[in-house]
């Protein structure tokens, strides 16, 4: 492990960052907190004695090269990422340190490979985008699926989510991607992103226990259509949401999440099935936990150290199911989250 090596979080006071920031103290990381608001810094530095706190803003490369100076890696929390992600991949390729974001929007995401493939590749340097709930999990979920096999036809992505309250970074990544797509809908299909103003089909999801069949939005598209197809030879790649959950994230009435543990972890739920396909021939994988957002550290949080620790399978730009071995990394999660693969 890589213990007592010391890790900047950019976003640090945020919902996700907290997380990541309590989970690096857990795994015996020594976190350094990095974000513009400096007054959030200050109060998150009082919750945790100690810590250090180095304000930066992404259009200050100054600042931005002061919270990576002397650190191992860098996790970027702070959405937008179609704002944050570039400026603080160019920081870690000056410090010369491995970058993990938890990037959700496919079109930040699809970015990051785009264009910084290239550079990160030939210094050596490792960058891990959407490594959280939503692109690093289902990466990992259909690359263990997968198994021996080389290609498929199609992965389904369904998310058994009982609910979902976003956090304010949510809404506004979701906005920004909205805005960039100037209204349409995306999906990966014919092996690239296309982008659509079809309405989304209602559908029945038969979800194993606990979860059943359920109503689910069909092509209510995540990052995994990024990541998943950024190395696995799948031309169709489809995710699928809970309609409860779908109706609690576009509502804008919906309340942000509310703590009901020791931990900060929200009363939510999840169940995630994922479906490869190749001909007639099914393989699943099936993930359980709690709280989307709290899960998402643990998945930064253990990419963290397998870079630093060296148990990687390639440079430059990756995704979780590329440059992890993925049933293991997926058997570390556990207790955060409960993991079958079926046949």
């Amino acid at each position: 492990m890589a213990t007592g090596q010391t890790v900047t979080v950019y976003g640090a006071y945020g919902h996700t960052g907290r997380f990541v920031v309590a989970h690096l103290k857990e795994r015996g990381f020594v976190p350094v907190a990095a974000g513009r608001d400096a007054a959030r810094l200050k109060a998150l530095a009082d919750e945790h004695p100690g810590l250090d706190v180095r304000p930066a803003s992404v259009d200050d490369p100054v600042s931005l090269d002061r919270a990576m100076d002397g650190v191992a890696a860098v996790v970027n929390c702070a959405g937008p990422f179609a704002t944050t992600a570039a400026p603080v991949i160019e920081a870690a390729l000056r410090a010369g340190i491995p970058y993990v974001d938890v990037a959700a929007e496919i079109e930040a995401n699809a970015d990051t490979f785009t264009h910084f493939a290239d550079r990160a590749h030939g210094t050596g340097t490792v960058i891990v985008p959407a490594m959280a709930f939503y692109g690093g999990l289902g990466d990992l979920l259909a690359t263990a699926a997968m198994g021996d096999w080389t290609e498929a036809d199609e992965a389904h992505i369904a998310y058994g989510l009982n609910s979902w309250e976003p956090t304010e970074g949510t809404r506004a990544a979701g906005k920004v991607s909205a805005e960039r797509r100037g209204g349409r809908r995306v999906r990966f299909t014919k092996g690239q992103l296309a982008y659509h103003d079809d309405e989304l089909p209602t559908l029945q999801w038969s979800f194993p226990h606990p979860l059943g069949p359920r109503a689910v939005i069909g092509e209510f598209t995540m990052a995994d259509v990024v990541t998943v197809p950024s190395h696995l030879s799948i031309p169709e790649v489809r995710t699928y949401m809970t309609t409860e959950a779908a109706g609690g994230v576009v509502s804008p009435d919906t309340p942000t999440p509310t703590a009901v543990d020791e931990h900060g972890r929200s009363a939510q739920t999840f169940l995630v099935e994922v479906v490869v396909r190749s001909g007639d021939t099914e393989r699943r994988a099936v993930a359980r936990g709690q709280d989307i957002y709290a899960v998402t550290a643990p998945l930064a949080v253990e990419a963290v150290d397998r870079i630093l620790t060296g148990r990687t399978r390639t440079v430059g730009v990756a995704s979780a199911g590329e440059i992890f071995d993925a049933p293991d990394f997926l058997d570390a999660l556990s207790p955060h989250i409960t993991v079958e693969l079926r046949a």
